[in-house]
């Protein structure tokens, strides 16, 4: 399992919803933590690592060990969205090293499901808030770019245009399918 970089098309894509929770989901999510405290993420979704599916990790602290901050979520839906804030340094695992402001509302309800199959509901705000928005968009194919302002988009063009360039250059070396491409 590896994180896929922008303009992977896996990352335009809408993500399907579980309809069943195996064992198999589970190690998966598994995987998923490992892999977002790897590179030091607080949340990923399972588009980013090329699962199409309704499925995110996060930890709301960003600490491995502080176990009790992990949340799995499967086919969550934000269900109440209230107040603004401009989030300083929004970043994102399939974006390296890209960091800008976007505005986010500061408090949500979510509603999703656990690895057990069990409906919970959380009120979170702040940081919270923004990790939800920023996964669950991306199980909608959204990403954190499309929410940046002009000033963002000026301050990011040229890093975004070596991730296409990277992206080329992976497709040419084959270490991805030719026909493979990418959505913007």
């Amino acid at each position: 399992m590896k994180i896929l970089n922008y303009p992977h098309p896996v990352l335009r894509a809408k993500a399907e919803p579980i309809s069943t929770i195996s064992k198999e989901l589970a190690i998966q999510a598994g995987e998923m933590l490992e892999l977002m405290y790897k590179h030091e993420g607080l949340g990923l979704a399972g588009p980013q690592v090329g699962l199409p599916l309704q499925i995110l990790v996060m930890n709301f602290s960003g600490k491995p060990e502080e176990k009790e901050n992990e949340c799995v979520a499967i086919n969550p839906v934000i269900v109440n969205m209230q107040g603004a804030q401009v989030n300083d340094r929004e970043g994102c695992l399939s974006f390296p090293g890209v960091f800008t402001n976007i505005r986010r509302y500061k408090t949500v309800r979510v509603q999703a499901y656990n690895l057990k199959g069990e409906l919970f509901e959380m009120v979170s705000n702040d940081l919270g808030a923004r990790l939800w928005q920023h996964e669950v968009d991306h199980l909608q194919g959204a990403l954190f770019i499309d929410k940046m302002g002009p000033i963002g988009r000026m301050n990011t063009r040229k890093q975004i245009e070596e991730f296409i360039e990277a992206f080329a250059k992976d497709k040419q070396r084959g270490d991805l399918p030719p026909d493979l491409e990418p959505r913007l």
